[in-house]
């Protein structure tokens, strides 16, 4: 029986997690009030561009005035998510201060001017940031601040999109491509519960999306078979379109960095190159985060879910106009856009499969992300948690196997090699992708 039950041991257990539940709580309050600010703000100038549509001309000029201030004053913040990714790796000089003003103000420009980009990276530097300013004030030794930067992670990423459990798992898997780190579960789990519970409470809430298929089984309660591989099909392509999103982020980034020498003026080419693009397709619903325009005829993530909602092509626009934003410079994460891409792709692919339309959608705004950032499991969280649980298989197909189709690759550059996977070359560490989220 003594070797059941050692005392000692469950004592100690005791003492760390009401020692860790202490030390993160006042990094997830902050985080999830940062968020709940964030969203707020986010909020009120998406509704000024749509007011004042000419704000949008503005966007070169704008984008010159972040880029300065990034440049004079952003020093190390200017790395934002893969510089908390490296601290976490390999604790160094530490994540400043002044990362979390410089990207709300940086992320507010690009979406009030008109740019195409998210939200869950100015949560997740936000969060890192404000976890880094709390440990260096507390005195935390090094080895403890890398736990408080993933729950950082996990508080902002959780938060800004009310998903808890997603937020706490991201923070564990998108280090390492194939490989958990599950040395940080509690703080991170009480980061990311406690992060949703606090930018709730301030009154922030969150995008409903609706999946009203029920799951068709077969016999014995078992998904049924066609559909099943219909899903498989789909997420092949949704993983080669999320390597397809960041290689072209990656390369566009080069090429202005190649042709344009000073930071500042890149986010001007790029602001003239969004607006060339609106008048090249003949809307603006490319612009902006793209959840929901005051236009009923408009092409958003949550008109990917109906019959007609989106265009054959729509998933490409977004994914062009994506990627020339945040590669000029421009500030705000990559996820959100590719949520958009996801589920408008999704939207297409139903179509021609003979398949359900809202099932499709939300299939492809998760496993879009899961490859493009090589987190599966916190991808077929994320569905359950938007979606309900009624479609669970669905959604661990399509994120399993669009993580394994989008290759050796992440949107963090911080992101490093663990497991290779099946029929990825082991000796392709390079995560090669766009790094602005």
């Amino acid at each position: 029986m003594k070797h059941l039950l050692n005392p000692r041991e469950h004592l100690a257990n005791l003492w760390q997690l009401l020692k860790w539940t202490a030390l993160v709580l006042p990094v997830a309050v902050l985080s999830g009030s940062a968020s709940a600010f964030f969203l707020w703000a986010l909020d009120h100038v998406t509704r000024l561009r749509w007011e004042h549509p000419w704000l949008l001309f503005l966007l070169p000029v704008a984008g010159f005035l972040a880029g300065w201030i990034y440049h004079r004053f952003g020093q190390r913040a200017e790395a934002g998510s893969n510089l908390i990714m490296e601290e976490i790796h390999q604790p160094g000089g530490g994540v400043p201060g002044r990362m979390a003003p410089l990207v709300l103000g940086g992320t507010l420009i690009t979406h009030l001017f008109g740019g195409s980009a998210g939200r869950e990276g100015t949560a997740v530097q936000m969060g890192g940031s404000l976890a880094g300013v709390y440990g260096r004030l507390c005195g935390v030794a090094a080895d403890n601040k890398r736990v408080l930067l993933m729950a950082g992670v996990a508080a902002g990423f959780g938060s800004v999109f009310g998903t808890p459990l997603t937020g706490a798992i991201f923070a564990m898997e998108v280090l390492v491509v194939g490989r958990m780190q599950y040395d940080a579960l509690i703080p991170v789990l009480v980061a990311g519960i406690v992060g949703d519970l606090v930018c709730s409470a301030w009154g922030i809430h969150h995008t409903l999306y609706h999946i009203d298929f029920a799951g068709a089984t077969g016999g014995h309660g078992w998904p049924e078979a066609a559909l099943l591989g219909k899903v498989a099909l789909a997420a092949m392509l949704f993983g080669i379109v999320s390597q397809a999103f960041a290689g072209l982020t990656h390369a566009l980034k080069r090429e202005f960095a190649h042709f344009i020498a000073w930071p500042p003026l890149r986010p001007v080419a790029g602001g003239l190159l969004v607006i060339a693009l609106v008048y090249i397709v003949g809307t603006r619903d490319y612009l902006g985060i793209g959840v929901t325009s005051p236009d009923p005829g408009a092409v958003t993530i949550l008109s990917a879910f109906t019959a007609g909602g989106a265009h054959p092509w729509s998933w490409l626009w977004k994914l062009i106009f994506t990627a020339v934003t945040l590669a000029a410079g421009f500030k705000g994460g990559e996820v959100t856009p590719l949520f958009f891409i996801g589920a408008a792709l999704g939207h297409t692919l139903a179509l021609l499969l003979g398949a359900p339309v809202d099932l499709f959608a939300g299939l492809g705004f998760i496993a879009v992300f899961a490859g493009a950032t090589n987190t599966p499991l916190a991808c077929t969280v994320m569905g359950i948690e938007l979606f309900g649980a009624q479609n669970t298989v669905y959604f661990a197909v399509a994120c399993f196997v669009a993580y394994l189709f989008s290759g050796h690759s992440g949107i963090y550059t911080a992101q490093r090699p663990g497991i290779p996977k099946k029929g990825v070359a082991a000796r392709s560490p390079v995560l090669e992708k766009s790094s602005h989220s």
